[in-house]
């Protein structure tokens, strides 16, 4: 394996369960919060945006939202990034 390989990103998206879900507003839209998108960054550091559907139904617009800063999300965060590194590094390769 080289160690010179350029990745340039790396995320996942997880699933927020049920209890930790949130509704936030963007453009006068109610959403319901029900995925995380997870990035690792260059530095080691984790960074999340959330996304969902709009309250009152139908697709709506694919807006990204700040996570609260809440300890049960960023348990479920850290929690699903390490789950994220097992699962990489288990990989069987290409199809």
């Amino acid at each position: 394996m080289s160690s010179d390989l350029e990745v340039t990103a790396l995320a996942i998206n997880v699933m927020i369960p049920q209890a930790l879900r949130w509704t936030d507003t963007r453009r006068g839209e109610a959403f319901t919060l029900t995925t995380l998108n997870v990035r690792l960054l260059p530095d080691g550091r984790l960074a999340a945006k959330a996304y969902g559907r709009p309250v009152a139904g139908g697709r709506g617009a694919y807006v990204s939202f700040p996570v609260p800063d809440d300890p049960e999300l960023a348990a479920l965060i850290a929690d699903a990034a390490g789950r994220a590194g097992v699962l990489w590094a288990a990989h069987r390769g290409l199809g």
